[in-house]
């Protein structure tokens, strides 16, 4: 007398069915109801799933039992509730899928051969690096098969499975608590989880039975023009190995360090520059160290008034563009140095006033207005600081967007 039939009744089956009754039940209803044969019908990759889950419990001799004994709550107590995904136990009963996959066009999982891990490295490179390209020679360690027992992990025919796992590495234990079962796995205490046992004289001297040596290698990672930053390299099958796996991937992930010249925009580049206030008003020239070890001479036209935090360009000289090699732009934003107190005669100053446009008066008092007199002072840091962040306060817009971000973001478009 079973506990439920649920699983039972899920398959079309009773209680007393055969394994292979069970078994044919399971195809017949696993091929009905299969995802890729029902594709816009939810209710079937439902079922699908119910028969798979099902399947699995009732053709385990162990989880067979329990569900029989205590139903559903039996299984999660015992740990046997979970499982293989569907899909997995659906490719396993028929060999992989292909062509069942082939039948409904596909769409099955096709988990492939295992392979070992995928070994990362961050590689931090220069902006000069990727304006110019680069060839890098990287060093890493490595897990090879090891040559002297080409993996076997000793000499050829010592190496014996483990009759405690069967090879699995792990044992699955049972334990009466109380009215429940519980079930669990621990490591293999017969072979300490290899699933393999060899004798000790019977191990290669070069690995000592571990199978795998660690080797340097040295790879060329080539950095192109244009890179940027989480830019990833691939180097397929030059990770580790493992017997009975394939070798793994080395990938490397592009880190650009900060310049201390230059901030970079997608293909953009942005320089701050200092000028005088006599260059601002009446030409110049500045001069720009580039990346490539050129010197870029800019012009300030006489009469080209440059105002502070101006923003500028000169077309094609920014970052190429990766693989088509094109050319960003360069945007120069100019910090206008005024000059100190006092650096003039008054004779001097006066000449501005023939030079410089007229002074407009802004907040005219009327003319009945009481008038007082005031002098400007210096203000420390603390009052400078205090300043900044009252005024920036008040220059926020309507979004709440201060005023400084938005003239920044005006700027680097």
């Amino acid at each position: 007398m079973v506990k439920e039939t649920k699983f039972y009744d899920i398959l079309g089956v009773g209680p007393t069915a055969s394994d292979a009754e069970l078994k044919s039940a399971y195809k017949k209803g696993a091929l009905k109801h299969h995802p890729d044969k029902n594709a816009h019908n939810p209710e079937a990759a439902e079922k699908f799933k119910d028969l798979s889950h099902a399947y699995e419990v009732l053709s385990d001799p162990q989880k067979r039992s329990l569900y029989d004994q205590y139903g559903e709550e039996g299984l999660e107590q015992g740990g046997g509730a979970g499982g293989m995904n569907a899909e997995d136990l659906f490719s396993q009963f028929f060999g992989g899928g292909g062509a069942f996959g082939s039948m409904f066009g596909g769409g099955m999982r096709d988990t492939g051969p295992k392979k070992a891990r995928t070994i990362h490295h961050v590689h931090k490179v220069s902006l000069e690096d990727v304006y110019r390209g680069k060839i890098s020679k990287l060093a890493l360690q490595k897990s090879i098969i090891c040559p002297a027992c080409e993996g076997r992990g000793g000499k050829e025919g010592a190496v014996k499975t483990c009759s405690g796992c069967n090879g699995a590495g792990m044992k699955t234990m049972m334990r009466q608590m109380g009215p429940m079962i519980q079930r669990f796995q621990t490591v293999c205490p017969d072979c300490q989880g290899e699933g393999e046992n060899i004798r000790d004289k019977d191990r290669c001297k070069r690995c000592s039975g571990k199978k795998t040596v660690i080797e340097r290698k040295v790879l060329h990672v080539h950095v192109d023009k244009g890179m940027k930053t989480g830019a990833k390299i691939d180097f397929r099958g030059d990770g580790d190995q493992m017997p009975g796996v394939l070798p793994g991937d080395v990938q490397f992930e592009i880190e650009i360090k900060p310049h201390p010249r230059f901030q970079r925009k997608d293909d953009d580049l942005f320089y701050h520059a200092e000028i005088d206030l006599l260059t601002a008003l009446a030409g110049g020239t500045v001069h720009i160290e580039h990346l490539d070890d050129r010197w870029l001479t800019v012009n300030i036209y006489p009469g080209e008034v440059i105002s502070p935090n101006e923003v500028k360009m000169v077309r094609g000289q920014g970052m190429p563009s990766l693989r088509h090699h094109d050319f960003g732009n360069l945007y120069i934003q100019f910090d206008v140095k005024f000059p100190p107190a006092n650096f003039n005669t008054p004779e001097n100053i006066a000449k501005l006033e023939h030079i410089l446009p007229p002074r407009k008066i802004a907040n005219a008092p009327p003319e009945d207005a009481m008038m007082e007199d005031f002098e400007l002072e210096e203000v420390d840091s603390s009052g400078q600081r205090r300043a900044h962040g009252a005024t920036s306060m008040d220059e926020e817009d309507e979004d709440g967007v201060p005023a400084g971000a938005e003239r920044m973001q005006c700027a680097s478009q």
